[in-house]
């Protein structure tokens, strides 16, 4: 996927563990990891928030785009009543 998840980079900088991340989002120390390890295929904005006033950093700081194999993630339509599997609540 496209998108880098750099949240280990702000755990290391905040000196915090992914447990007291989770706990202090509000979500599962299970998906944070999924998000934290690029497996996620959506984010909440709720929870990118959340991520953000707990690391005091901006959404930019948690992701960014990477130029990718060519036709990865472009132009894929989803169907209808597909699990989003987004992280977060």
């Amino acid at each position: 996927m496209p998108i880098a998840v750099d949240i280990d980079v702000m755990l290391a900088r905040r000196k915090m563990s992914v447990g007291e991340l989770a706990d202090r989002v509000g979500i599962t120390p299970a998906n944070l990891a999924v998000l934290k390890n690029g497996r996620a295929k959506a984010v909440r904005f709720s929870t990118l928030a959340a991520l953000c006033e707990v690391l005091d950093c901006q959404p930019g700081d948690l992701l960014r785009w990477e130029l990718g194999e060519p036709g990865e993630g472009h132009g894929q339509a989803r169907g209808q009543g597909e699990d989003d599997g987004a992280v977060g609540g």
